[in-house]
């Protein structure tokens, strides 16, 4: 969003707001209980939610909040079909198809955002709530490239709001449980991970459609392309298989990195990763003849990333995707599961080993006999009442309060998270950057494959290969802007 010179005040132009895209400081709508005296029931006893993106998971998303105390005010999407259960259940909430829209129309009658749009639209929706400073939750990952997390962490603190993504597993038990066990030094000290997704499911590696569809009458198509280049609507992109297509999703890791890397990034307390490499899966369109689509997500990757652990000690962090799975560790029965089967990861310190499966669940020490043998005291608070309800009671409590503080996963949390992830598809792209050879028509060099990026995470650059600095930030399609 185009940020708009603040007025005295907190009206908002429609005018103004749609001609540039903007969105302008708007009050604060939650009223602190103390202010209005004792036994008067606040406004702030419930969430005011409007939800962007309510089909599939932004569904399930806002119908989570609802079992909290808030109330689903507003509904909008790009897509009536998709919005239809959300229509139904939730009759009193008013719908729109632009988020923009409102935004500028309905600022004072909702206190906090929850954001489940494909992976392009989660930043300049989310930051365009934060600077009507409402608080945001916000689906995995919590945006497309690196700078828009970054901005969204940095927003998030700015405008003085209570953020949290949708990486749910993070409230878990399982984490929590990985975190006593490694605090105990049962394992010793980390040194590898492995992290594996039977993901995509669904395809990858492919070229981009040629045929021109008709566009569904319910499917607002520029609207839901949003910061992405203007093409001609494809079937079978909405409203799933976009996650296969860099102008909009963020491939396998982007789905699952934030489920299952989310364990060792908080059990080893890790922070920006110095350096990322990567091999990735390939298809051949004729013999010797690989296929070149540079606009699709590869179908396998195997990314391995380095960071700085304890003691001046590097830890290594394997990723693996398209049903690859590491070495079964020797300590693990012929007939036991590794993690959850298609998913998991595995931890390998100087003292031992511990796994789990997809969002921390099922955490087990290896061999898994001691699982049940260790008595480890339990030192970190559980979630009882879920991830959704949790940032529910946190908005309702406010910025700097004692339950936002204690939130699994706001953006000063899953802001640096996500831009792990997204920094491992530095490399995957990279791997299809080329340049064509000298005097040799069709013949090309691909001067990004099989070399290891080096990382300045403080200022988001590859220090020494400047042209997969390209992915680090995208340029938006006309109209676009993140306002910051």
């Amino acid at each position: 969003m185009v940020p708009e010179k603040k007025n005295e005040g907190d009206h908002v132009s429609r005018r103004s707001f749609l001609r540039n895209g903007a969105l302008a400081a708007a009050g604060f709508m939650i009223v602190p209980r103390h202010v209005l005296g004792r036994g008067y029931v606040a406004p702030s006893d419930r969430l005011r939610v409007a939800g962007i993106g309510v089909g599939g998971k932004g569904f399930s998303d806002i119908s989570e909040f609802a079992k909290g105390p808030a109330d689903i005010n507003f509904l909008c999407d790009v897509d009536a079909r998709r919005a239809a259960d959300a229509v139904k259940k939730f009759p009193k909430a008013k719908f729109y198809t632009d988020f923009r829209e409102m935004f500028d129309k309905e600022h004072k009658n909702f206190d906090a955002v929850s954001v489940s749009t494909p992976d392009h639209t989660h930043a300049v929706a989310a930051m365009g709530a934060m600077q009507l400073n409402k608080h945001v939750y916000v689906q995995k990952p919590l945006t497309h490239d690196i700078y828009e997390a970054r901005m969204l962490t940095q927003g998030a603190n700015k405008h003085k709001i209570v953020s949290q993504m949708g990486n749910q597993g993070s409230s878990g038990d399982g984490v929590r449980q990985l975190m006593e066990w490694y605090n105990a030094g049962l394992v010793g000290d980390v040194h590898t991970v492995y992290c594996w997704t039977d993901r995509p499911v669904w395809p990858q590696g492919v070229p981009w459609p040629t045929t021109k569809q008709d566009i569904p009458k319910e499917l607002n198509w520029d609207l839901w392309l949003g910061t992405a280049p203007k093409k001609d609507y494809v079937d079978n992109l909405v409203p799933f298989n976009w996650r296969g297509w860099w102008d909009y999703g963020t491939g396998a890791i982007g789905d699952m990195g934030c489920h299952i890397i989310e364990p060792p990034f908080r059990v080893l307390g890790l922070g920006y990763p110095t350096s990322v490499e990567c091999s990735v899966g390939s298809v051949y369109v004729g013999e010797f003849t690989r296929g070149y689509f540079p606009e699709s997500c590869p179908p396998s990757s195997h990314v391995i990333m380095k960071f700085p652990g304890k003691n001046g000690k590097e830890v290594t962090l394997h990723w693996m995707d398209g049903g690859i799975q590491p070495e079964r560790p020797e300590e693990l029965g012929p007939n036991e599961v590794m993690g959850d089967g298609g998913n998991g990861a595995l931890f390998i310190g100087d003292k031992g080993k511990m796994m789990c499966g997809t969002y921390g669940m099922y955490p087990k020490l290896l061999p898994v006999s001691r699982t049940d043998e260790a008595k480890v005291p339990q030192t970190i608070a559980r979630v009882p009442e879920g991830h959704y309800v949790q940032w529910v009671n946190a908005a309702i409590a406010g910025y700097g309060s004692s339950k936002a503080k204690a939130l699994s996963s706001p953006f000063d949390i899953a802001g640096p998270l996500t831009e792990t992830i997204l920094m491992a598809n530095l490399a995957i792209r990279s791997f299809d950057i080329r340049t064509p050879k000298a005097n040799k028509p069709d013949s090309y060099n691909y001067p990004g494959r099989y070399i290891k990026l080096l990382w300045d995470g403080n200022n988001m650059k590859i220090t020494n290969f400047d042209a997969a600095n390209q992915f680090v930030k995208r340029t938006y399609r006309d109209g676009w802007s993140l306002g910051v």
